[in-house]
């Protein structure tokens, strides 16, 4: 499970603790949940929840909340056409809700985790060739002319091409086929036009006009397979648009029509032209990424409208350092990363007050929510956030809450963690502790075992975090705390980050560590 980001710098630990937290015993049958006057939640991988046992029952059993680690993040649901497809989010929202959890939305707009594939792709514009690639893509010379038609005599395959004179979208005529039994491969039944002369690695655009409810599978191949789409079609004239380019040794490549389902299907004025990339504007192409932007976001609040109650609208929009906002792609370190894409870049400082008035307009009834990283270490960090809250709200942004996510270590400074849960709560918003974990290796060392006074001073911090947050945040302004993970092999720092830890409230074997006591018996106080 991927975490938002990255964290502390060591420093030697500035909390002298004489009197640790204690160590539940074994007769004590309280739950994290049970204890806590607020959502108590864990950051959770779909993979382990569907499939592990022992890590969906200790978050069934331990918490009223989950955060998904990525199956609702813009990578996760964008596809490379800009289309949304929830089937994994879905399957998990469904576990979840089933064992009657509530699910927290991560997240509506961050850098990282983007299908940058699909959002690059609206920067630069494409020019397409007058010339017509393809011949006799009208069928004004029949069938039999340029294309070759086959139903194959393996049973049961049935079906007949034709020429038709009386359904047309261009010309005077169109290729039918009747589909009467489906044959075992999708090109048993196959329409094939002849060669045309294609340059690897370069980009062509197919289009057809297609009439008959089922679906046409579109395939470009000639000495390689270049690749395939599916179109469902109807029983209206539809046009159908693929862009695909030619792998490397294509020389020449054949549009191929495989008809996989029964029905009778028309095809006509089949085009295909060769596509450059052309330079945009500066206004074009912020255009294009907002219309992405208010896609993702209204698409998702929509789709979980009633079901999701809050959500990460903006993900880690400040820079480490000062504290500026994050606006320039170039200050990242993206060497052999391919899902970083960033939104101000484009849309400027507006583009959180866009994410947000999207999902206000989506989903009125959801919480909204902006979600930071390192404020208990970095106060210009937190300043700089704060004021940007407030400039979106004075521009008319609806924000009902800021997370702080506290990737922290043993030595992280307790003067730092009051010190932000009392600036974010004198905001009046919400506050939620949103990842939660603590680091006893921050030094990264090689080898390292941890020891017992490692564990006590880990359960003291998570305590201490937890006592701090119901000091200093109002009751009415708590929306939770979440721990990001649930087993120490499976954090983030470890699977993400590579590191050596242990940072979590159970170990590899899912026994609770003296963490899981330490945050317990501080939820449970008064």
């Amino acid at each position: 499970m991927s975490s938002c980001s990255k964290k502390d710098a060591p420093t030697p630990n500035p909390n002298p603790d004489p009197n640790p937290t204690p160590i539940v015993t074994a007769t004590d049958t309280s739950t994290l949940k049970g204890s806590a006057g607020f959502l108590l939640g864990f950051g959770i991988d779909g993979a382990s929840m569907t499939n592990g046992s022992p890590y969906a029952g200790i978050v069934k059993h331990e918490a009223n909340a989950v955060t998904f680690g990525y199956e609702m993040k813009h990578g996760a649901i964008v596809q490379n056409d800009g289309s949304l497809n929830f089937t994994n989010a879905d399957a998990l929202y469904n576990i979840c809700a089933a064992a009657g959890l509530q699910v927290y939305g991560h997240n509506l707009c961050w850098h990282t985790n983007q299908n940058a594939t699909y959002l690059n792709s609206l920067t630069v514009g494409t020019s397409v060739s007058t010339a017509n690639l393809i011949q006799n893509g009208s069928f004004e010379s029949g069938i039999s002319t340029n294309w070759f038609t086959q139903v194959s005599t393996t049973i049961p395959t049935a079906g007949a091409f034709s020429v038709d004179n009386t359904n047309f979208e261009d010309g005077t005529q169109s290729m039918q086929v009747v589909v009467t039994t489906p044959g075992p491969n999708s090109y048993s039944i196959q329409a094939v036009n002849d060669a045309f002369t294609g340059t690897a690695g370069n980009t062509y655009k197919v289009c057809f006009y297609a009439k008959g409810a089922g679906s046409v599978k579109l395939v470009m191949q000639g000495t390689q397979y270049d690749g395939d789409i599916t179109f469902t079609t109807t029983a209206n004239w539809t046009k159908y648009t693929w862009t695909v380019t030619l792998v490397a040794g294509e020389t020449a490549p054949q549009v191929r029509f495989n008809f996989p389902a029964a029905g009778t299907y028309n095809i006509d004025n089949v085009t295909v032209n060769s596509t450059a990339a052309v330079a945009l504007s500066r206004a074009q192409i912020a255009t294009n990424i907002d219309g992405a932007l208010n896609t993702f976001v209204t698409g998702m609040c929509t789709h979980y409208v009633g079901k999701v109650k809050a959500w990460d609208v903006v993900n880690e929009p400040m820079t480490d350092g000062n504290g500026d906002l994050r606006t320039n792609l170039n200050t990242f370190n993206t060497s052999g990363t391919t899902d970083f894409f960033l939104w101000s870049q484009y849309l400027g400082r507006n583009y959180a007050l866009k994410a947000f008035q999207y999902a206000k307009a989506a989903d009125p009834n959801a919480l909204l929510f902006v979600n930071e990283y390192n404020l208990e270490s970095n106060n210009s960090k937190l300043d700089s956030l704060l004021a940007y809250v407030k400039e979106l709200q004075t521009k008319g942004a609806h924000i009902d809450g800021i997370g702080t996510q506290m990737h922290i270590s043993i030595n992280t400074p307790y003067a730092g963690i009051d010190n932000a849960f009392i600036k974010l709560a004198a905001s009046g918003l919400k506050i939620r502790v949103s990842e939660l974990d603590v680091r006893i290796n921050p030094n990264n060392t090689a080898g390292f075992t941890p020891t017992d006074a490692l564990l006590s001073a880990q359960s003291t911090m998570y305590a201490y975090v937890i006592s701090s947050y119901k000091k200093n945040v109002p009751a009415a302004q708590r929306y939770g705390v979440t721990i990001w993970g649930i087993d120490d092999p499976e954090s983030w720092i470890i699977t993400s980050q590579k590191s050596v830890d242990n940072p979590l409230l159970f170990d590899a074997n899912f026994a609770k560590k003296p963490a899981y006591s330490g945050a317990l018996q501080a939820l449970k106080a008064k």
